[in-house]
């Protein structure tokens, strides 16, 4: 008997059908992967597999774990069988941990509320299996003290501590750079051997799953379109949506040539310093050196990337790049102007450069219309247009990004995840900029809106023959939209070079672990048709 057993589930909420007879099941000690687009059902399966959809759902089907049916249970006997039967791993971490309590607290949390044990005990526990998930830091800091990765040891550590039958792992490495994912990807391996539980992980993404599941089911709009063993779907792929997953995984987009030109920004021997806490009381305040002799030019309408690790300093450099901060040593330069004059950013340069950000719901007011928001940068003009000019404006910068005039009078809300990324990256456009930084701007975006996107930027490398600087842990991107890429470690550029070069031919240890670490899907002896 299946472990984890769904059959003929359905869902319905309001008059809205989200999923149409579910059929999967998940043994002891296997893995099984969910993949497919937002909104295809992989989460809402995932929510009626832990009894947790929303209020007013309406359900039809079975969906037995060890025996018993979910959706018949009541909601005392499910407190009573998450944590103890069955664990979830979030997406992101920092918003399924409490702020202010210590790690080892909330790990010792799930002991409590289970087990009958006094509170010492529970936190003795609670170490051991912060332990058992590789982390070393101590169980009394907090989560704001630690890096994506560790938060997402200690989301991993909350929901096996019970050794749980079945874990959930909803998009668990989304977030993260090549190497913690692959060394998230190894735990969750290592745990399921370990323990002999099912898991059962939800992504997007077919090549981070195309290594560590048995098998893997694929969804689109509320159905199980295919399901098969992982080796076997990989080298058949009978459906054409599985198709087009495939080859949006591995898309390659269509740079135009460009010939060498004129540095447009100009990054010489920069140093960045943050004071630490005191030691003493009346010592002096150690100095953390976030970046090091950090050196590196971008050509006009050249198109540069920056890879790293979470803390290498990726985001530092990019903030006193964009003037937002600081530096201790060196010089920042683009068009020749210095970005900072004396302790102030200079407003003339800062003008010149806009920023694409990771999440661009977040960076949006919602209140708002798209008219509006895109046209925030015009405060940093001297003579911000008006009228039909503004209008002119708004209706150029959004059919540049393959959207029409009628959308500036939504509110952002009313668009999908790729939509608002247009909408995003018409706003960095509106004011004619010679650089735009791209901070991680398709990471958390599907795989096939990540392949439009990708496209829509190679357009523009077409259309406005500006500096791009592309900052991202995925590899893939990376290497698809660069002309050249620069390798950061622990705050220096430790290799840098033609995008092709480095890839190809890495030259540091460090540069070829990222490599290494980065999924790749295995080679199909038959390539795929793009649907």
């Amino acid at each position: 008997m299946s472990l984890l057993a769904i059959k003929d589930l359905s869902v319905q909420i309001g008059q809205a059908e989200i999923l149409h007879g579910i059929n999967l099941s998940v043994q002891a000690g296997e893995i099984v992967a969910i993949t497919g687009e937002s909104g295809s059902g992989k989460s809402m399966t995932a929510l009626a597999t832990m009894g947790l959809l929303p209020r007013g759902a309406q359900t039809q089907g079975t969906v037995m774990l060890d025996g018993i049916d979910i959706l018949t249970t009541p909601e005392p006997a499910l407190c009573q069988m998450r944590g103890n039967s069955m664990g979830m791993v979030f997406q992101e971490p920092m918003t399924a941990l409490n702020p202010v309590q210590t790690i080892g607290a909330q790990v010792a949390e799930t002991l409590l509320v289970h087990r009958n044990m006094p509170r010492r005990e529970a936190h003795r526990q609670a170490a051991e299996v912060l332990q058992r998930v590789g982390l070393t830091v101590p169980p009394d800091r907090y989560p704001h003290e630690l890096s994506g990765g560790q938060r997402q040891r200690v989301v991993i550590a909350m929901a096996i501590a019970l050794r749980p039958k079945l874990l959930i792992a909803d998009e668990p490495t989304t977030a993260l750079d090549v190497t913690t994912q692959a060394r998230i990807l190894a735990l969750l391996r290592e745990l399921v051997s370990a323990f002999d539980m099912g898991l059962l992980i939800i992504t997007h993404d077919l090549a981070v799953v195309a290594d560590i599941a048995d098998r893997i089911v694929v969804m689109q709009k509320g159905r199980v379109v295919e399901a098969a063993p992982t080796q076997t779907l990989l080298a058949e792929m009978r459906h054409p949506y599985t198709k087009s997953l495939f080859a949006a995984s591995t898309h390659q987009v269509d740079l135009p040539d460009r010939a060498p030109a004129a540095p447009l920004l100009r990054v010489a021997n920069v140093d960045r310093d943050y004071p630490m806490p005191r030691e003493k009381l009346l010592g002096p305040r150690p100095r953390f050196r976030a970046l090091h002799d950090i050196s590196f030019e971008v050509e006009h309408g050249e198109r540069v990337g920056l890879v790293g690790e979470s803390g290498c300093g990726k985001s530092t450099l990019t903030r006193a790049i964009l003037g937002l901060e600081d530096v201790q040593g060196g010089q920042i330069m683009l068009d020749g102007q210095p970005v900072f004059t004396g302790r102030h950013p200079n407003l003339t340069v800062r003008r010149k450069m806009q920023v694409v950000f990771q999440d661009p719901y977040s960076s949006f007011n919602p209140r708002h219309r798209v008219d509006r928001l895109i046209t925030e940068p015009f405060h940093l003009l001297e003579r911000p247009p008006t009228g039909p000019a503004r209008d002119a404006a708004i209706t150029k910068a959004l059919a540049d990004v393959g959207l029409s005039p009628s959308d500036g009078r939504k509110y952002i809300h009313e668009f999908s995840g790729g939509q608002r990324q247009r909408i995003a990256i018409a706003r960095a456009l509106i004011v004619e900029p010679e650089l735009i930084i791209f901070d991680e701007a398709v990471s958390a975006l599907d795989v096939s809106v990540r392949a439009q996107v990708l496209d829509l930027i190679a357009d523009l490398c077409r259309k406005r023959p500006l500096g791009y600087l592309f900052i991202s842990h995925d590899l893939s991107v990376v290497r698809t939209v660069t002309d050249r890429v620069l390798v950061m470690q622990a705050g220096r550029i430790v290799e840098q070079g033609p995008t092709e070069d480095v890839f190809n031919n890495p030259q540091h240890p460090y540069t070829k672990s990222l490599i290494a670490a980065a999924p790749q899907l295995p080679d199909i002896t038959h390539a795929p048709e793009t649907v």
